[in-house]
């Protein structure tokens, strides 16, 4: 009898302080995991939301680097942290995904590891050819495809990469006949492009920027929701006719699975809040990506449904380790 009196107690007693902990919320900084090495787009963005939303929340917000396993360890950090806020992943949809539909040994769960607050900005992939390639347009890419013996040689950063399943779903779209090369990463495979080895590749928008703007590479088409400012004579591939090929091309911030819905709350807010500085959207918008912002359940809706459809391109690929 006692005993139960006293859990009983306790029980009240943490009903009680769950709601006033929420609402103080922050009291100590606020670590952000990156799965990837400093310097790139993903650690970038995280250093610059980081440094916004730290001015929203009163706290420090603290960038810290995970760069192993392809961003695994990171999401596997976050899936077994405390669910009290203070542990956030920022990741890529695609990547994020991609890594258990590779392997069944992947530590953590693409949907079930991660308790969604916002999206933050969309990836901006590109349709590139060297600049002194006979294809000039999206129009002639597939006939070009179909002419050549073999196919093209399409240049892929890795097995597995968001580029590469983008790619492979716009070659299910064309009917182009091609052969993947794939690199150890996307600088060799910008190298080989540039000098005209590769027939076409799907670069990051970052990554091909000045070689566009040099003229050393001919972007076809722009994979996003719109046009891209620095190229905005070349049209997006549903502007072409040919849809939408991206797989998961937004980057998002989550938080530790069961982490309490008030603190979600306060966490998306800091986040739209801070999508909407002009400061910040106009350097993300300079790397090429779209800011944009959800609720916790929309994000949550479209973590579910592009983990399947990268689970069943996998599959289809026959990537699956």
């Amino acid at each position: 009898m006692f005993f139960r009196s006293l859990l009983s107690a306790a029980a009240l007693v943490f009903a009680a302080s769950a709601p006033v902990a929420a609402q103080d919320f922050p009291t100590r900084p606020i670590t952000i995991l990156v799965g990837l090495a400093p310097g790139g787009i993903t650690d970038v963005m995280a250093r610059l939301y980081a440094e916004t939303v730290s001015r929203k929340l009163g706290q420090a917000v603290i960038v810290e680097n995970r760069p192993a396993a392809s961003g695994a360890v990171a999401a596997a950090a976050l899936q077994n942290a405390q669910p009290d806020g203070y542990t956030l992943l920022l990741f890529s949809g695609a990547q994020h995904a991609t890594i258990p539909a590779l392997s069944s040994a992947a530590s953590y769960d693409p949907v079930k590891g991660a308790e969604p607050v916002s999206l933050l900005f969309n990836f901006t992939g590109i349709v590139a050819v060297p600049a002194d390639s006979p294809i000039k347009s999206m129009a002639e890419f597939a006939a070009y495809a179909k002419s050549k013996p073999g196919g093209l040689n399409f240049g892929s950063p890795g097995v597995g990469t968001p580029s590469h399943l983008a790619a492979a779903k716009l070659l299910t779209i064309t009917g182009a006949p091609a052969q993947f090369v794939h690199y150890k990463g996307g600088s060799p495979m910008m190298a080989d492009l540039v000098a005209g080895r590769l027939d076409v590749a799907w670069p990051s928008a970052p990554a091909s920027k000045s070689f566009l703007l040099d003229k050393k590479l001919r972007a076809l088409a722009v994979d996003a929701g719109q046009r891209w400012s620095a190229i905005a004579d070349v049209p997006t591939l549903r502007e072409a006719g040919f849809g939408e090929a991206s797989v998961a091309n937004w980057f998002a911030i989550a938080a530790a699975p069961g982490t309490p819905p008030a603190i979600i709350r306060k966490l998306n807010a800091a986040f739209v809040e801070a999508a909407q500085d002009p400061e910040l959207k106009r350097k993300v918008e300079d790397f090429g990506m779209t800011v944009t912002t959800s609720t916790p359940e929309e994000m949550g809706k479209l973590m579910a449904k592009e983990a399947a459809e990268i689970r069943d391109l996998v599959q289809k690929l026959g990537l699956k380790q």
